[in-house]
């Protein structure tokens, strides 16, 4: 098996997939059946500067690069080969966000990320120019915001993109977006696969008086779909994403995608009435939908595949960072009383325990806002733990209580999809952090959901894998073959993965704590405005 894997390699019949998560730089190599055969990583964490989550332009090349280099290092240790070619690339990041350049390529401001809750003024006035719901997070929302703010670097905006689109142009000189990253940039036209001509015309229209020099169209990347070719790497990038020297310029490479596409790729879910769950520092659900929702709700937010279906979104800014947070405390306590803590165990452990708690978590309350939550009109966030007087205040309800906690924001949006819109979903495809631990992660969302819930062995691949899949589509897909497809047939064949029914005891225990989670708000805005 190793020698067919190195013959893969040298002879470049394998996929490369790069992701930049929030914590997280990914890069997974997978061989001709799309399964994984190396992968690297390299940690970072968003830094709150002026007021601003961001990441620096060397946080992102040194972590690309270090990424890569450990792939490459992983290859050398498992097959005994340098890697100098691959069939094709693909980048993937988090999607939304703000990267604004000038005519010399130069970043005008500091990249303000997903995370910012900065544009609430743009985003409602768009939000009724359109009638089509904006987010803060949009890109549309955060130049509309520069615009309202009189910032002086708008009128030297010649190109704005994301971070995927912003790694994918340093590498192959192509300004493109794939359909579903550049859909939480502008709204897209489903019919089209192209920004929707009717919103451009209007947003140019907002801002003729400030006379810019552009109109916006110019100064969007290009929208292609997944498996058009969107360039080739470059010498220039060959040496950025390989330091080393040995990587070859000229691989294909497929369109950026947004990482809800990327986790949509990775989960066999971009057919109609599919849908997923990505659940990690953020988390987000994404639903296939079968037709237009009946009226504009701020809560949802509408994008798309990554073959330009529309997709139903519902993505909240806080999931498991206090849930962390809090496990790094036990492993604080672990060390001090002399013992070894192994992370993955106490995860485990922990996670487990929460299926000891009461099915309500027993009067314990939290909001994990370590930012702002826009799905429960929080601008600004406080992570905090209540609790009744006569609670039961034990172990098992406290870890439960973190769990909803991390899927309680998303639940309240999802009730609006299933409850008021009436959406169905034949299958819901869980990934991400959360679901690592067998079954804990899985039952709850199934449980805030009320539906059936299904993990593929791959789920801990997520977005790297995902965006390698799309690499590989682009390269092998056959004449008309659609993504889907593709999909069924040569990726997910046999894989269904394990799946869980929601059980109504924790149903019904999760729609008590909502309300419970719900008459707690006050609690969260007093924190807000008097723990500065």
């Amino acid at each position: 098996m190793a020698m067919e894997v190195k013959e893969m390699i040298t002879g470049g019949r394998t996929a490369l997939g790069i992701e930049f998560g929030s914590t997280r730089i990914k890069a997974v190599l997978v061989g001709e059946d799309n399964s994984p055969i190396a992968s690297g990583s390299h940690e970072w964490e968003n830094r709150y500067e002026n007021n601003v989550w961001t990441y620096s332009l060397d946080m992102i090349w040194k972590g690309l690069q270090d990424s890569y280099a450990k792939l490459a290092e992983d290859v050398q240790n498992q097959y005994g080969v340098a890697l100098e070619t691959v069939g094709s690339i693909g980048f993937s990041a988090m999607m939304h966000g703000y990267m604004a350049f000038d005519k010399a390529g130069e970043l005008l401001v500091p990249f303000r990320t997903w995370r910012n809750t900065i544009t609430a003024q743009a985003a409602e006035e768009l939000t009724g120019l359109f009638q089509y719901n904006i987010p803060q997070r949009w890109s549309i929302a955060h130049l509309r915001q520069a615009i309202l703010n009189k910032e002086e670097h708008v009128k030297d905006v010649d190109f704005f993109t994301t971070l995927a689109g912003y790694v994918h142009w340093k590498l192959t000189g192509e300004k493109v977006l794939g359909v579903g990253d550049a859909s939480g940039m502008f709204p897209i036209d489903t019919d089209t696969k192209d920004y929707n001509a009717k919103m451009l015309a209007q947003f140019d229209e907002l801002v003729a008086g400030e006379n810019y020099p552009w109109k916006l169209r110019d100064i969007l990347p290009k929208v292609l779909v997944a498996g058009e070719n969107a360039g080739t790497l470059t010498e220039e990038g060959a040496k950025l994403l390989d330091v080393s020297g040995k990587l070859k310029a000229g691989i294909p490479v497929c369109p950026p995608e947004g990482d809800a596409g990327t986790g949509m790729a990775a989960t066999n879910s971009v057919a109609v009435r599919t849908g997923n769950v990505s659940a990690g520092t953020s988390v987000f659900a994404m639903i296939v939908l079968e037709k237009e929702l009946s009226k504009v709700y701020p809560e949802i937010d509408l994008v798309t595949t990554p073959d330009g279906s529309l997709v139903g979104m519902v993505h909240c800014n806080n999931c498991t960072s206090d849930l962390n947070a809090w496990v790094n405390l036990f492993k604080e306590f672990m060390v001090t009383m002399g013992m070894e803590a192994d992370m993955n165990k106490l995860f485990g452990a922990l996670y487990n325990k929460a299926l000891e708690g009461d099915k309500d978590c027993g009067g314990l309350v939290s909001y994990c806002y370590f930012s702002g939550e826009p799905v429960t009109g929080f601008e600004e966030g406080r992570p905090l733990f209540a609790r009744k007087v006569d609670c039961k205040f034990t172990l098992a309800n406290f870890m439960r209580t973190h769990l909803y906690s991390s899927l309680a924001a998303l639940k309240i949006g999802l009730d609006i999809l299933f409850k008021e819109e009436k959406v169905q979903a034949d299958e819901i495809f869980g990934h991400g952090g959360l679901f690592k631990t067998k079954g804990v992660g899985q039952g709850i969302l199934a449980a805030a959901m009320d539906a059936p819930v299904s993990v593929m062995e791959t789920a801990g691949e997520g977005g790297a894998w995902g965006i390698a899949v799309l690499a590989s589509y682009m390269k092998n897909k056959a004449e008309g073959e659609s993504l889907s497809d593709y999909l069924n047939g040569k990726v997910f064949a046999g894989n269904k993965g394990s799946k869980m029914e929601p059980d109504p005891a924790d149903v019904a225990g999760f729609d008590e704590f909502i309300r419970l989670y719900k008459a707690g708000f006050p609690m969260e805005q007093a924190a807000v405005e008097n723990m500065k």
